[in-house]
């Protein structure tokens, strides 16, 4: 089933591989630093705190069940059964439950789908069903609670691939979402490439004043950084750099 509209990926095997060895509150961080506070989404735990967690955003969204309407959008084909079976290879599906945590708002059956489609993640703000059976799938899976109930005690699926807001943090469709142990981050589109190589940056001299400060010495002018530090970094980073081309294969 196609989608609805077409959303351009900014992702690429280099982008992929750099994100899945940076950490959530080094992306925060960056982002933090160019004006945009609110992209951590708070409240929600990984089902496999072990796993990283990177791709595009699609989305579906819940809103607060109304009988009279609930045939209407909750009957046939709706956006939840869209959207999964919509699903591409590297996708990450975001989904707005106004943070209910009291009714489903995936299952097995549909998250089976979605990662068999070559999906890489769900992401809700509220709560999954069959936890256990989606966790025996190995997935990265990030929500706020389990509930036994269907979505139909709360919600009506409403639509899909639309800008939501999903654990207080907007998200536009074709954004990137970071998953680890910590929780998920959303990457604007556009900032993608900039926030990776600052990313890549801050991580390295993290490294060097974790070494540093592992080897006794005073967090003092290592975190962050200071300038008159800068020529044990680069000495450091020369070295570094010289050992792991020397051992690569």
């Amino acid at each position: 089933m196609p989608k609805e509209t077409e959303i351009p990926s900014v992702l690429n095997d280099r982008l992929i591989a750099a994100l899945n060895t940076i950490s959530t509150a080094t992306l925060t961080h960056q982002l933090q630093m160019r004006g945009i506070r609110s992209t951590f989404m708070s409240g929600l735990k990984p089902l496999h705190p072990g796993k990283r967690m990177v791709g595009r955003a699609r989305t579906l969204r819940y809103v607060a069940l109304r009988e009279d309407l609930q045939r209407q959008f909750a009957a046939g084909v709706n956006a939840q059964k869209r959207v999964v079976e919509s699903t591409e290879p590297g996708d990450v599906l975001v989904i707005e439950a106004r943070g209910v945590p009291d009714a489903g708002t995936i299952g097995d059956i549909f998250a089976s789908r979605l990662f068999a489609l070559g999906g890489v993640g769900i992401v809700t703000d509220g709560a999954l069903r069959d936890t256990s059976a989606i966790a025996a799938l190995d997935g990265p899976v990030y929500h706020q609670s389990s509930h036994g109930a269907t979505y139909g005690r709360q919600h009506m699926p409403f639509s899909t691939d639309d800008t939501v807001t999903c654990a207080g943090v907007l998200v536009v469709p074709g954004d990137v979402i970071v998953g680890d142990g910590e929780g998920a981050v959303v990457i604007p589109a556009a900032l993608v490439e900039n926030v990776v190589n600052a990313s890549l940056a801050q991580e390295e001299k993290k490294a060097f004043a974790l070494e540093r400060v592992s080897a006794g010495e005073s967090t003092v002018d290592l975190f962050p950084l200071a300038e008159a530090r800068l020529p044990d970094f680069e000495a450091w980073k020369a070295a570094r750099d010289k050992h792991a081309a020397e051992v690569q294969p």
